[in-house]
């Protein structure tokens, strides 16, 4: 039987998050259409409109720096660098696995969306500094509600490694149940929805002013720098689609040796598994209305108090 060498096997990590990122993306709007009574775009067009933007001339506004054209391709470094911390595929830590941590791979996400404001706040466009605002705004919220639930995984498997925290959850039905679980799972989900732009955050298909945040930061990038920007977006959304899947709720389908067919049949598990969270996340974006602006702040504070509560769940009633 044929086996793959553990570099291999992360290169293919990577490879699957960016390379079907978009795949996934192109899913998610194409059932949104159907629930709305359009025929929608076809699966695979966010691939067809990456390769229009990297044919298409990249401009800069006037007055901005270097740092502008750089920040995309940081952004995209980082995450291209989440995939080698997290169970993408296996349930063994590959060769650079045990570098960071949940806390570490969050870092490195909120290091991305931080160069993108700059870089945002650095062209003097009011839309474009709006949408980076309000995106750190509200990120100053969310962030502390991953750190909370990072500190429930520590305490309930004595590690916050990604790899461990998904053996305890495969260990026995009891630990899916266990009440911090349930309640740092449901924190954990809200904020995906707020990091991807859906319900009930925003409009993160159009350009209208009122639901602009994640729009509206790559709002003056044009060219092969804005489709690195759309393709990190993907990325960062089948990343966290990744971590709740195989960390916490899901991660069963990994490979557990480096067997060619095992890790083949990783892929196709995890992208079965994305695609069914997908259609999920969609069907909740489209059942209910979006928030106002000033209601934001609710439903991330929500999130917070959703993984304070697993913590004290752990301390007063054994979680």
């Amino acid at each position: 039987m044929l086996t793959l060498s553990p570099v291999v096997t992360q290169v293919l990590q990577v490879a699957t998050i960016v390379l079907a990122s978009p795949g996934i993306t192109g899913v998610m709007a194409q059932v949104e259409a159907r629930m709305q009574g359009r025929r929608g775009p076809r699966i695979l067009q966010p691939y067809f409109d990456l390769a229009k933007l990297f044919r298409k001339e990249a401009l800069m506004p006037a007055g901005v720096g270097p740092f502008f054209l750089l920040a995309p391709v940081l952004a995209f470094a980082c995450y291209l660098t989440v995939p080698l911390l997290i169970p993408v595929l296996t349930t063994y830590a590959l060769p650079l696995g045990d570098m960071g941590d949940i806390l570490g791979g969050g870092i490195i996400l909120a290091f991305a969306s931080f160069v993108v404001a700059v870089a945002a706040g650095e062209t003097g466009d009011p839309y474009a500094q709006l949408g980076a605002s309000r995106a750190k705004t509200f990120g100053a919220i969310t962030e502390p509600v991953v750190l909370l639930v990072v500190f429930t995984v520590s305490l309930l498997t004595a590690t916050d490694l990604p790899y461990v925290l998904a053996a305890t959850v495969t260990s026995g039905p009891a630990q899916i149940v266990r009440p911090a679980h349930l309640l740092a799972s449901a924190a954990l989900f809200m904020v995906i929805l707020f990091e991807t732009g859906r319900i009930p955050i925003e409009t993160h298909s159009g350009t209208i002013e009122l639901g602009m945040i994640e729009e509206g930061r790559s709002f003056e990038h044009s060219g092969p720098y804005l489709a690195l920007l759309k393709w990190g977006s993907s990325a960062k959304q089948l990343i966290f689609f990744t971590i709740f899947l195989n960390v916490f709720v899901a991660p069963w389908g990994l490979a557990s040796t480096h067997s060619l067919g095992r890790v083949l049949l990783a892929i196709v598990a995890l992208l079965a598994k994305a695609i069914v969270l997908g259609v999920v996340v969609t069907v909740i974006d489209n059942t209910f209305a979006k928030l106002r602006l000033f209601r934001i702040t609710e439903f991330v504070s929500a999130a917070f108090l959703l993984a304070v509560l697993a913590i004290f769940t752990l301390y007063l009633g054994g979680g």
